[in-house]
């Protein structure tokens, strides 16, 4: 294992359980009550099969990152290519809801998830340059 400080691999940890937490706060209940959060965060029913069916899965996705940030919190050196994934997914997924809530399609609860994922992938990628900065790839 690559020496980092002791002090900033204690933070890495807190940070990916933490990242964990943040996802399984919204997979939890988007798998629970998929139609009630889709209300919460577009402000409007989802009532489609189909669509609730297909949002349902995108909270899935998320509750399995939690899990693969709890698998980087107990060895941040051995597992850069879950946060690279799940960092891309928080980037991707910030700026399709910014776009959307730009255009007027998401309730004001879609800032809070805009917010909390950019300042996430802002500490993955300090994460990323500490491990550079002590000679470990990313990948």
């Amino acid at each position: 294992m690559i020496d980092l400080d002791k002090n900033a691999l204690r933070f890495f940890r807190i940070l990916f359980v933490v990242s964990a937490i943040w996802n399984f706060a919204g997979a939890i209940p988007g798998l629970m009550d998929t139609a009630g959060m889709f209300e919460r965060e577009f402000g409007r029913e989802l009532s489609d099969p189909v669509l609730v069916a297909v949002y349902r899965g995108a909270w899935g996705t998320a509750f399995l990152y939690g899990f693969g940030f709890l698998m980087v919190a107990a060895n941040p050196v051995r597992h850069t290519g879950i946060v690279l994934m799940g960092g891309t997914g928080k980037a991707l997924f910030a700026i399709n809801l910014l776009f959307m809530h730009l255009n007027g399609w998401t309730s004001p609860f879609a800032i809070l998830v805009i917010v909390g994922d950019i300042i996430f992938i802002a500490l993955f990628i300090a994460y990323f340059a500490m491990l550079k900065r002590h000679g470990h790839s990313i990948i």
